[in-house]
């Protein structure tokens, strides 16, 4: 309780907050193993985690959270593991599906959704309808997702255009290419958070980091607290942002 009471003193003003934080959730499976339970266990608790933050971050005025949940690497994993986030994940659509409207919550996903089951592609598909509804911060989930792979997607896109003679690759621009990927609608990245003691971006937003903030921390995802998320926030605000200038 004193930790979080000091996190929440020192919480910057609205004004010097981030708009748009990303969050690589990652530690679910060490976490699981640093307790003898099954890495399944771990993807469940860091699902509850997501849970608490995404309020969180609404109630601290962030405008859109965008979080990694599932990489296009991920399919590697054990069919146990991959069934068990299907799993979660769909649980978690249902239940936003309910309660977007009510919580001021809009959900939308990043990524190449085409491969997934079509009950969960359906799933997504209602989500969608309903998010399109609702206003409020928006939580967009990255799943079958790589920073790569989003880059590729709007290359071909521009490539195409110019082939069919729509675009001339003079006209490619930073903005233009911004608008052909899966965060298009949001505002920049302004804070990209990763826990779990690692330090690299695991392929996730690549253009979008360009000039984000980035914060470490060692504590596993399904330990990430509401308070971790006001430090971040505080370690935000106390730095300065210049773009590739000088003050």
């Amino acid at each position: 309780m004193r930790r979080q009471a000091k996190a929440a003193a020192q919480l910057p003003p609205p004004e010097q907050r981030p708009r748009h934080v990303g969050i690589i959730m990652d530690g679910n499976g060490r976490w699981a193993k640093r307790r003898a339970l099954p890495r399944t266990a771990g993807h469940a608790a860091g699902s509850e985690t997501f849970r608490r933050v995404a309020t969180h971050a609404r109630d601290r005025g962030i405008q859109a959270l965008t979080v990694y949940a599932f990489s296009t690497e991920n399919w590697r994993r054990p069919k146990d593991e991959v069934d068990a986030i299907l799993d979660l994940l769909a649980r978690y659509l249902r239940e936003a599906i309910q309660s977007m409207a009510r919580d001021g919550v809009r959900l939308r996903f990043l990524g190449d959704l085409s491969v997934l089951p079509a009950p969960l592609l359906a799933l997504v598909r209602e989500a969608d309808a309903v998010a399109r509804t609702v206003e409020g911060m928006v939580v967009s989930v990255g799943f079958n997702y790589g920073g790569r792979d989003e880059i590729l997607r709007a290359a071909r896109t521009l490539s195409a255009r110019c082939q069919a003679g729509l675009l001339a690759p003079e006209q490619i621009d930073e903005a233009l290419f911004s608008s052909l990927l899966d965060t298009a609608p949001l505002p920049p990245l302004d804070l990209l958070i990763r826990p779990s003691g690692e330090f690299r971006l695991s392929n996730f937003l690549l253009w979008q980091a360009a000039y984000a903030e980035l914060y470490f921390t060692n504590v596993l995802w399904p330990d990430f607290s509401p308070a971790e998320f006001d430090r971040a926030l505080s370690a935000f605000a106390a730095r300065e942002r210049r773009y590739g200038g000088v003050s």
